[in-house]
């Protein structure tokens, strides 16, 4: 008899740990355990390869990460315990051990000044603190736990958490009408193509670490979003289209985060929907 692939999930009640935790508790040939941040306390480094010890796991996912952008630009010294040094924890764990890891990171490593989809070996550039720590993060990896998976992704959303799609539903049921920024371009990520994409990876026939993008497929502004939430819902709130300029934030968002998802699909055979599709299917399980 085969023993179960035991496999530990950080983040367990954000947006993605709810997803795979939704996909991986059905499977009998997985034994999974989903820490949260009471169960694995990212801000204190120390303690964190001694948890990891306790459960002994083949496979880390490591979801967590310090996630508050704006927030972030006043408490640089937390988001960079949480996004980097807890990561570097994480992936000497992993050398040590012996453990595979796939890590989750964001567009926010670019500086979103690109014209063109943006492809895994590009410049990275961060222009905030978010974006800087979780590229460090990204850097301890590799050196730690080069044989590692780090997936890029941007602009999550889920049926779970605070997301863009839940803020804008709530808003349109409130207000006639709302302002939406019409000059950032990327795509939107659902967390549950997201999460079915990384267990199609852990699947596989052949681990193959690197780097790796995933968001859903198309290309649209934060606008475009809200209009075909609103669309999607049969919602009447009017939408304003309005520059960055004109919603200023402590910090900076990278003006073009679309994703070239090329690699991998050619790697692992995964599947990418269209954003449309994906946006329809969680409006209607969350059924708001």
């Amino acid at each position: 008899m085969t023993a179960k692939q035991r496999i530990l999930v950080t983040g367990a009640n954000g947006q993605l740990g709810s997803e795979l935790k939704d996909i991986l508790l059905q499977r009998s040939d997985k034994e999974c355990y989903f820490l949260d941040r009471k169960q694995l306390p990212l801000d204190q480094t120390l303690l964190i390869q001694d948890i990891l010890g306790m459960y002994e796991p083949d496979l880390i996912i490591h979801a967590a990460a310090y996630t508050a952008v704006d927030k972030a630009e006043q408490e640089p010294e937390l988001a960079d315990r949480v996004n980097h040094l807890a990561s570097e924890e994480i992936a000497q764990y992993c050398r040590q051990h012996g453990t595979k890891l796939i890590a989750l990171s964001t567009d926010y490593v670019f500086d979103g000044e690109s014209q063109e989809a943006l492809r895994e070996d590009d410049p990275v550039g961060p222009v905030s603190v978010y974006g800087r720590t979780k590229l460090l993060g990204e850097q301890a990896i590799q050196k730690w736990a080069p044989d590692s998976i780090i997936i890029r992704t941007a602009w999550v959303y889920s049926r779970y958490g605070a997301n863009f799609v839940k803020t804008m539903v709530r808003l349109m049921q409130e207000r006639d009408k709302i302002a939406v920024v019409n000059d950032q371009i990327g795509s939107p990520t659902s967390a549950s193509d997201l999460a079915q994409a990384i267990v199609e990876i852990i699947g596989a026939p052949e681990w193959i670490g690197g780097i790796y993008h995933y968001s859903n497929e198309g290309e649209l502004s934060w606008y475009d979003f809200a209009v075909a939430i609103r669309d999607l819902k049969g919602f009447a709130c009017e939408i304003d289209p309005i520059p960055t300029s004109a919603y200023p934030t402590p910090a900076k968002r990278p003006r073009f985060s679309l994703l070239d998802k090329s690699k991998i699909k050619a790697t692992f055979g995964v599947k990418v929907p269209h954003w449309r599709d994906s946006l329809r299917g969680m409006l209607a399980a969350d059924g708001r």
